[in-house]
């Protein structure tokens, strides 16, 4: 594996994601019933924007930080709670002293009650150690050192019957795209009713139209595509955008992310301001 994400943390893709996966726990939160999250490529946990690793692309200046330097978005309330929580001595007023950004376990697990539950999978042994330090010691957190595609398998459906899976991979496999159709397919199948959000890359546009087609082969219904867009799709080469799939969305969703995307496109200053909310299944 040679992906290390401390050289993109804070990225305008990981602002999208964590604000959409916010907005998504918070819906499961409306009501009273317990609920799990299920992160099946979990990361280290936790991101030290003054690494040295982190600085030499400073790709966090383009995202949280433009963020966080712009007026707060009122819709993301809870994802600037968390926050706060991780950098008790930031002012929350700008940029200015703001150093710890999260990864999706920590967002998720800050969001959770006590009857709430989080199951998270990382199979790099170092960046699971990474995230035992992380990730606060508590009975609602599990970690499992184990592949997060096969840990679909045992974890679903989970207890609660309600909840969420978060499918976030690095992409470094040729086949990641087949790979998640698959397993989404068959997740879907255990736990018909939970709520599925897969992160992609948003580079090579065949590529993207190729998995779109894939997922709609599958027969699965009520699939949410949205697509954030900061380059012009010029070159297939870098990373120009940010692309969510969401099965089962929550209610309304899809209004709530074509009123935060622009929004944000604002907030962090993008020159290309791409928005996609739509249904991929009409």
């Amino acid at each position: 594996m040679n992906y290390r994400h401390i050289f993109h943390a804070g990225n305008r893709c990981d602002v999208v994601k964590h604000a959409v996966l916010t907005l998504i726990v918070a819906h499961l939160r409306a009501k009273d019933k317990a609920f799990a999250v299920i992160d099946t490529h979990a990361g280290v946990g936790l991101y030290d924007l003054a690494d040295e690793r982190a600085l030499k692309t400073d790709e966090a200046a383009q995202g949280i930080k433009a963020l966080l330097n712009a007026t707060p978005l009122p819709q993301l309330a809870d994802f600037y709670a968390v926050l706060r929580k991780l950098n008790p001595v930031w002012d929350g007023k700008s940029a200015e002293g703001f150093r710890t950004y999260p990864g999706s376990p920590l967002f998720a697990f800050h969001m959770l009650r006590e009857q709430d539950r989080l199951a998270v999978c990382e199979l790099h042994a170092d960046d699971a150690a990474s995230l035992r330090i992380a990730l606060p010691a508590d009975k609602r957190a599990q970690i499992h050192r184990r592949d997060g595609y096969e840990a679909l398998g045992a974890f679903l459906p989970p207890p609660e019957r309600r909840g969420l899976v978060l499918i976030d991979p690095p992409y470094e496999e040729p086949d990641e795209f087949t790979r998640i159709v698959e397993h989404l397919k068959e997740a879907k199948r255990r736990w018909p009713t939970g709520i599925y959000m897969v992160w992609y890359p948003i580079k090579d546009r065949p590529t993207i139209w190729n998995f779109h087609a894939q997922l709609a082969s599958t027969g699965m219904s009520d699939i949410l595509c949205a697509e954030f867009i900061y380059d012009e799709e010029t070159r297939a080469d870098r990373l120009n955008g940010s692309g969510l799939i969401i099965v089962n969305p929550p209610w309304k969703l899809d209004e709530q992310l074509r009123d935060l995307f622009p929004a944000l496109h604002k907030a962090m200053g993008t020159a290309y301001q791409g928005v996609t909310v739509k249904d991929l299944i009409t």
